[in-house]
């Protein structure tokens, strides 16, 4: 009999494990890990509580909450104290604990806000990751005024691991925003290196233009500026690429493709294999496909490209070639410029692996694989 409850026991934390691996969106996650929760052990419902430096609770997730706490958009369980939070807050909930009756539930049979489906009491687990603290998890059933000491301990169980969870989405936003951000200054680097300094020139040669009296002079300086505008345009043009890349709800292919053309290059393509990637993974192949074709294009000599990707259930593998003319590199030695720096740097973020090879009047390819 023990065998079978603590097999039960390891299968829930199995399929909890794998519903929160899965989880990148905080919000979703929490909704989804309830649902399952419920689900394995057959207790009625759940909520959870996130807690601030200040004390404050929010409702983060809930699943099957009787009608009575969500009068309102939820405002009974928004407003107001509760003992489970107050316990929280005072460092006294430091594992799974019976709360002997729930104080929200009180107030709502007391008001005759609504059916509350005979709950009464709850359970309250802190949820945890190391030093951290983010909230609490709730969990009752009709009838239930008391948990055993082994459901509590399964609920300990899934709390941590719900707390791990947590840090680790909170981390990976954090680490996304940091991306952005150093996306962002990096394409304020690319206007005033390129674009800024097209249009000082374009300011400087109608400035020559209008003392100029030579009707001559005159049209040669304003087919450079003609030259120089249709430069900076085109720039701008790619600049704007990288902040919203038109195309990229179709597939990378022909986001990449697209792009390629807007800095005149011709793309021919292949792929291979039939798979779903996650938006990230997408969103670092756009961004080392932009990098690599803009590097085709300054350094290449040439105006062809070629992109094969090849996409299984578990990885990606994206290789661009040009058959330009390359250059001589020792793969033991640094990289010779911060673009293909760049690329190797976006592809370790991703997990992958990054190759690169050229050779003198061979063109050069670059190969990246990424698992997911």
């Amino acid at each position: 009999m023990n065998e079978n409850k603590h097999l039960k026991e390891l299968i829930v934390l199995k399929e909890i494990s794998e519903t929160l691996n899965a989880g990148t969106d905080l919000r979703i996650t929490l909704k989804n890990v309830l649902s399952k929760l419920l689900d394995v052990t057959g207790f009625q419902t759940g909520w959870i509580f996130f807690v601030d430096a200040q004390g404050n609770q929010t409702l983060e997730a809930s699943d099957t909450l009787p009608p009575a706490l969500t009068l309102d958009d939820y405002s009974p369980m928004c407003k107001g104290t509760c003992w489970c939070v107050d316990k929280f807050n005072y460092q006294k909930l430091n594992r799974a604990s019976n709360i002997m009756e729930c104080k929200r539930l009180e107030k709502a049979i007391d008001l005759k806000q609504g059916e509350t489906y005979g709950l009464t009491h709850h359970a309250s687990v802190p949820l945890t990751s190391g030093d951290e603290q983010f909230g609490i998890l709730n969990i009752a059933s009709q009838g239930k005024d008391y948990f055993r000491a082994e459901e509590l301990a399964l609920l300990e169980s899934v709390a941590y691991q719900i707390g791990n969870s947590i840090k680790r989405i909170k981390l990976t936003e954090h680490m996304r925003e940091l991306a952005l951000i150093g996306e962002r200054n990096r394409l304020a680097k690319d206007l005033h290196d390129s674009v800024q300094q097209l249009l000082f020139s374009v300011n400087l040669l109608a400035r020559a233009g209008e003392t100029e009296n030579d009707c001559s002079k005159q049209r040669d300086i304003l087919l450079n500026i003609q030259k120089i505008t249709s430069q900076a345009q085109a720039e701008m043009k790619a600049l704007i690429w990288q902040l919203r890349p038109e195309g990229l709800e179709n597939g990378i292919v022909s986001a990449l493709t697209a792009y390629g053309k807007t800095l005149g290059l011709e793309v021919t393509t292949s792929l291979t294999g039939v798979s779903v990637l996650p938006a990230h993974i997408e969103e670092t192949l756009w961004r080392i496909g932009q990098e690599a074709f803009n590097n085709c294009k300054k350094h290449s000599g040439q105006t062809s490209v070629h992109l094969f990707i090849q996409l299984s259930s578990k990885r990606v593998e994206m290789t661009i070639t040009d058959p330009g003319e390359g250059f001589s590199y020792n793969p033991s030695a640094v990289f010779p410029t911060l673009g293909l720096q760049s690329l190797r740097e976006r592809t370790d973020e991703a997990g992958g692996e990054f190759t690169l090879t050229s050779s003198l009047g061979k063109g050069t390819s670059i190969n990246v694989m990424i698992p997911f």
